[in-house]
């Protein structure tokens, strides 16, 4: 049985928020929540690098952990779902999560938290598959369809990957080779000339 997980290739993202934008039309998400969104570090200096974070559905997932009614559950390929009927919005899963997934209404009455919400790998809840009940709370189920979630499909550049965890780490170990390693990766030998990267020129001082 495929373990459904994500990677994004820090090194392909280009921050251009297709990922973002694709899961919120597919899905309807609610106002005000955002199951993914793309994080960037060091912004407009070098070595800027974005990658785009949504519910890693975790093998040891904390959000199971710490749930007091247990709305949380897993399905035969890995994909942490959880059901909006159970959950109580206490907000204890978004304080456990390190990658921020579980999400709440900024809408409610007195500030009341709402229902939880939060990335299913487009593979809907508990409702029948396909049914209205199951796209008004959870989004659609593409999974159940034979495709992968929209937001790994409309990425322009690859850099999102979804599937099944061997697949993508395959995939994703290709590329690393591909591109080399230590000063290979930065492009050393083409900035400076030398036959071999990170070498200085012949006779002289890197300058």
């Amino acid at each position: 049985m495929a373990r459904m997980k994500f990677v994004c290739d820090a090194e392909r993202c280009i921050e251009c928020n297709g990922c973002v934008t694709a899961c919120k039309n597919e899905n309807e998400v609610p106002w005000g929540v955002n199951r993914r969104r793309v994080v960037t570090l060091n912004d407009g200096v070098p070595g800027e690098k974005s990658i785009s974070v949504a519910c890693m559905h975790c093998s040891d997932a904390p959000c199971m952990a710490v749930c007091p009614v247990q709305c949380f559950y897993r399905t035969e390929e890995g994909v942490v779902l959880h059901d909006k009927d159970v959950c109580i919005g206490c907000g204890y899963c978004s304080y456990a999560c390190p990658f921020g997934a579980p999400q709440f209404p900024s809408q409610g009455t007195f500030g009341v938290r709402g229902k939880m919400d939060k990335c299913t790998f487009c593979a809907g809840g508990p409702e029948a598959n396909g049914s209205e009940a199951e796209f008004e709370k959870y989004g659609r189920n593409r999974l159940a369809e034979g495709k992968l979630p929209a937001c790994a499909e409309m990425c322009s550049t690859k850099a999102l990957l979804a599937g099944d965890g061997d697949v993508v780490a395959d995939i994703f170990r290709t590329r690393v080779v591909q591109r080399g390693k230590g000063a290979e990766v930065w492009g050393w030998g083409t900035a400076y000339g030398s036959q071999q990267a990170g070498t200085p020129p012949a006779g002289g001082v890197r300058k």
